[in-house]
């Protein structure tokens, strides 16, 4: 038996193991749908929409920097007022809040948001009381959810915290857990011209004449307003914007205190500014949202916040 046996060797013992850094799962990442940022929590808050004054003695407005998107339409005469989308993140405050326009809530009802304002026109009005959209109107809730600050006057002084709109949603029965299509967002760098600003006179009125400067370093474009920068009145956080979408859409005053109709429907043709890069696009009205298209095919934005102003002619936009 001795001839038979093998020398038995004790077995090398297994190396340690080496822990591989996780990569994180792009594919599985949740992002935010409105700006296409990393999300960390909830993706399914409902879409806040509010009504923002703009006039001189509204600004700096609060709140601003925190939209994941700002539309920018004219009212009466020759000054815009601003609507804000909230979904990603929320200031405390937002304001001055001003009056409803129809075109204005049908913007909002594109995002199936809550509508926030002081005051209505009449077509506002008859859309809001219709029942098809959730609302918050300062006209009922004056010193209560909206609160009237003292450093303005009325009608530039009306404030409303998101603590408050949680509040008065939940008085209402209005939902605030929705699910939101995504925007549709790119990946590679834009191409073509390069523009570092932007000019867009709604008027021959400094008050009425809005610019942006792209920031090379930052990635971002910053916004003034009659030459001055805007920037929270609370924070002093100036507004960092990653897209600037102008589009040339039809005007028509329809009422002796110059309010307008204006055609968000039939689509036409725009300005697309990325990354300090200018694209001409066509847009389109989807399901009430309105997306820059090329060729018939739809132009991502860049992650993070967006700003689209709408104008009656192209031709006052110039770089």
């Amino acid at each position: 038996m001795g001839g038979c046996m093998h020398e038995v060797k004790a077995p090398r013992p297994n190396p340690e193991p080496v822990e591989t850094p996780k990569q994180p799962d792009i594919s599985t990442q949740e992002v935010f749908p409105l700006t296409g940022l990393p999300a960390e929590g909830a993706v399914n808050h409902r879409v806040i929409a509010v009504m923002v004054n703009n006039r001189p003695k509204a600004r700096p407005q609060s709140g601003l920097q925190k939209a994941d998107i700002v539309y920018e339409v004219l009212a009466e005469g020759d000054i815009t007022r601003l609507l804000a989308l909230y979904q990603s993140e929320f200031p405390k405050k937002v304001g001055p809040v001003r009056s409803a326009r129809d075109y204005y809530i049908e913007l909002s009802n594109g995002y199936h948001a809550l509508y926030v304002c002081h005051g209505w026109s009449p077509e506002a009005k008859a859309m809001l009381e219709s029942g098809t959209t959730d609302y918050l109107n300062g006209l009922f809730y004056d010193g209560t959810l909206f609160k009237r600050v003292s450093f303005r006057t009325a009608p530039h002084n009306s404030y409303i915290t998101f603590a408050n709109i949680k509040k008065g949603a939940a008085e209402k029965g209005y939902l605030l857990q929705d699910h939101i299509d995504p925007l549709p967002f790119r990946i590679d760098a834009p191409k073509g011209e390069q523009v570092d600003k932007i000019d867009i006179m709604y008027s021959h009125r400094g008050y009425a004449q809005v610019q942006y400067k792209y920031a090379p370093d930052q990635k971002s474009y910053f916004r003034y307003s009659a030459g001055e920068q805007t920037i929270d009145y609370d924070t002093h956080d100036p507004i960092q914007i990653q897209n600037v979408l102008v589009i040339a859409a039809k005007h028509n005053v329809i009422d002796s205190s110059g309010r307008r109709s204006i055609d968000l429907v039939s689509g036409g043709s725009g300005y697309l500014f990325q990354n300090g890069i200018v694209k001409q696009i066509e847009w389109e009205n989807v399901n009430g949202r309105i997306l820059p298209y090329e060729n018939g095919a739809p132009v991502g934005f860049m992650p993070g916040k967006t700003w689209i102003n709408v104008v009656p002619d192209l031709n006052i936009v110039k770089w």
